[in-house]
Parts: C-alpha cells; structure tokens; sequence
C-alpha cells in the first residue's frame, strides 16, 4: 500500500527476501548493529535468524529506503528484538517502524568506544532520532561482555553454598519470593520499568518467563546461601538461541555489600564451563557500576555496548 510519499511499506516472503534486504545501499550499515557480531541476513529457511513476515521493508520507485529485521525465538508467536533498522531515507525509516504491526525493544549493538569515533556516532545517533521519531523512547545503555577461555577462569571465592531450585509449583513460589526480595532495590533499568507498569511482582515475574524462555534446563539454576544457612540470591547459567550466557545475578538487600555477586558471577562460569561453553556471553546496565565492576575482575572484556529503546 503507498502512502501520499508514495513509499510502500510491507514484509517480505521467502523467495525475495534476502535480495531484497541486502539491496539497501547504505554504507553506515557495517558500522553499527548485527554486523558486528560478524552475522548476516538469512531467512530461518535458508539457516539463518530471521523470518520474512518479521522482515519489513520501505520501497521508494522499487529501491528498498529503510529496513527493519525483528527476532524471535523458535517458539516465539511475536518479535522478541528488533536486530536491524537501516536506511536512506529517514522519513521512509520513521514511516516503516511506526507502520509495522508489531513492538518489540530495539537493541542496538556499537563498538565500546563508539561515541570516539565519528562515523560511528553520527550512523548511531541517526537510528536512535529515527526510533525516537518513530515512538520509541530510550531505556539504557548496556555493556555486552564476552568471556573466552583466554580470559581465564576466575577462582571460585567459596564463601558460599550453591543449591539447586527446588521444582514445580513451590520451587516457583520460592523463586518468586526471591526475585521480589531482589527487585525491590534494583539498578536494572529493564526492571525498574516493569515495576513501573505492575510493580515487583511484575519484574519477578517477567524474569522468571525469561528464564523458562531459554534452552537450557532447569537444573542449571542454583540458589546461594552463606554456610550458616542464610539466603544470597540467585544466579542462572543459561543457553540461549545464540549460546551460553550469564542468564541472571543477584543478590537480597539485606545480603549486599559484601560482593557477594562476585561469587555468584564466578560460580555461573564455571558452571557453564563445566557444561562446556568456550564463549559464554553477558550484559548490565552501563549505570550498573558494582556489577560492572564484577564482570571486569571475573575477567569478561566489554565486547559491545547495546542501546535499548522501547
């Protein structure tokens, strides 16, 4: 359908989609977003990530202007991410996100020093006005870490007790119970939002459906007590689509201010190290100093940061 511009919006099918998403001529494109995971368009036909009723395109005389890629899980009904948003044209860019039918938080990847480098910069801050003028707002900027077994494997603390999480319905209300207690004093900005909407509930509830929306098995997540039986918190080793990943740290208010995520942080590598992951990504808020400062002695270097509009 053409919109008084004359440009057309619509998602693409499987025979043309490739060819046509990779026929944007936008040089600032393998400056910033999936490009630098080093990963290309590919429909999940062809093997690859995306499918093409979540690909959308903005067409001026037939040339594609503005593209945007949403991704979901193999399960998932709806977009999780919004992983591409390029183009030519901004105004055909603006008109593309808010004429999609659907929402989802729009991650994009930078290089760690991106606001030093020019070309960077300007191709970022163009997205992000464009997401803005299109009905997104920001919510936080990320560090993304990547640990390798080049990194080392920090040694374990062990100042604390690792339990497994009790299943069925009482290890659910147990773990409800905890991600409440750690929730309500937080510097997540993804669970400062959610206790905006429906309070701590919301957020304890919102990372449990995280946790089971992942792969790996309810088995790998542990509970941490001190040796005289007094709750820590929480950490989950997880997998998700892309790989092994530090899926959740935390620690109880009551229990903060000795490191105790340190430990946490340190026993989910090895976990995941154990089950045997030779790259295990991670992410916090950049304004989430203690924990970032965590992730740097564990040894995991800032590959990326992420800025997440919603």
């Amino acid at each position: 359908m053409a919109s008084p511009a004359s440009t057309v919006v619509r998602a693409l099918a499987e025979g043309e989609a490739r060819a046509l998403f990779t026929s944007l001529p936008d040089p600032t494109s393998a400056l910033v977003g999936r490009s630098l995971l080093g990963r290309s368009y590919a429909t999940v036909a062809e093997g690859g990530e995306y499918r093409p009723e979540w690909t959308w395109v903005a067409l001026r005389d037939g040339e594609v202007v503005a593209r945007a890629a949403f991704w979901g899980g193999p399960d998932d009904t709806e977009p999780v991410v919004l992983d591409w948003f390029d183009f030519t044209d901004r105004d055909a860019a603006v008109e593309l996100l808010r004429r999609v039918p659907f929402r989802a938080e729009y991650e994009l990847m930078l290089p760690p020093d991106w606001r030093g480098l020019d070309a960077v910069r300007a191709a970022a801050e163009a997205r992000i006005e464009a997401a803005r003028a299109a009905g997104l707002a920001f919510l936080v900027e990320r560090y993304r870490y990547l640990w390798t077994p080049e990194c080392g494997l920090p040694e374990r603390p062990g100042r604390l007790e690792f339990r497994s999480v009790p299943d069925g319905e009482e290890g659910d209300g147990f773990l409800l119970e905890v991600l409440r207690r750690i929730h309500s004093v937080t510097l997540d900005a993804h669970a400062r939002r959610a206790i905006a909407v429906g309070g701590v509930e919301q957020a304890a509830r919102e990372e449990l459906e995280f946790f089971r929306w992942c792969p790996s098995p309810r088995a790998w997540w542990r509970l941490a007590y001190t040796p005289g039986g007094e709750l820590v918190g929480l950490q989950i080793p997880a997998r998700n689509p892309s790989g092994p990943c530090v899926g959740f740290i935390g620690v109880v208010p009551g229990q903060r201010g000795h490191g105790y995520a340190y430990d946490l942080l340190v026993e989910c590598t090895h976990q995941l190290v154990a089950e045997g992951a030779e790259r295990i990504a991670a992410a916090t808020d950049v304004a989430n100093t203690p924990m970032a400062a965590h992730f740097a002695r564990a040894g995991y270097p800032v590959v990326q940061h992420r800025v997440c509009l919603g």
